[in-house]
């Protein structure tokens, strides 16, 4: 009832189904899907160490026409009271077409399908290449943007590709959009000011200069002329 590897299923014809309930077996699987188309096998990863199911699972049908009624009238049924996705598988491969707008490039082989959808459905287009375009997935970047339409050659799947027809990854980088690139080399810097000359105090005397002469001394002023001079009286 399990599937082979990957490579040996028909892709187109295989459909993946998510949000299984632990009671979910690979014979209610295909007891339920059988009733949309003739199912060539089901397939439920299991963990290695418990040998549980992880919560999803691929079926494979004869064609691709009964895995595209399957997911018109089983998405969204309730197992065990918990609503089932169900929607087109793809290849595990290095590079990935997501749903048939985004292309996810350089994926880490521990990348299933499983992983990819509960990282990418909560995203559009638009937003799953803003938000994940080169952010690590399984410690690895990743690229993500629109993927080429299979009728139109060289164009592209979502409205930015149509209103930039060159993605972020095809145009040269550019650093200055409006003005050539200026050197902020020490080259081009202007030197700085000079610094401002600081007054120096007036010069002291030197340290070994003799101290001037002292001033002369000047002779005390003569007696007023009215005094008689100094002496014995005259006689009477």
């Amino acid at each position: 009832m399990a599937a082979g590897p990957i490579a040996e299923r028909n892709q187109d014809a295989t459909i993946y189904v998510g949000g299984l309930d632990d009671r979910v077996s690979e014979s209610l699987l295909w007891e339920l899907f059988v009733q949309a188309g003739p199912v060539v096998n089901v397939h439920m990863p299991k963990d290695r160490v418990t040998q549980t199911h992880q919560g999803y699972g691929f079926v494979e049908f004869m064609g691709e026409e009964d895995a595209d009624y399957a997911i018109k009238v089983m998405n969204m049924i309730k197992l065990y009271g918990k609503p089932v996705r169900v929607n087109k598988a793809s290849a595990h491969q290095k590079n990935l077409d997501v749903g048939a707008n985004v292309f996810i490039g350089n994926l880490d082989p521990e990348v299933d399908e499983k992983l990819l959808y509960d990282t990418f459905s909560a995203f559009a287009s638009d937003a799953a290449i803003e938000a994940m375009n080169n952010q690590y997935l399984c410690n690895r970047p990743i690229s993500v943007s629109y993927a080429f339409k299979k009728d139109v050659k060289g164009e592209r799947h979502g409205l930015l590709a149509a209103q930039n027809p060159l993605s972020h990854a095809d145009r040269p980088h550019q650093l200055f959009a409006d003005a050539p690139p200026t050197m902020m080399g020490p080259m081009m810097m202007a030197p700085p000011p000079p610094p401002t000359p600081t007054p120096l105090p007036p010069p002291g005397p030197p340290m070994n200069a003799r101290p001037p002469p002292p001033l002369p001394m000047s002779a005390p002023p003569p007696p007023p002329s009215s005094m008689p001079p100094p002496g014995p009286p005259p006689p009477p």
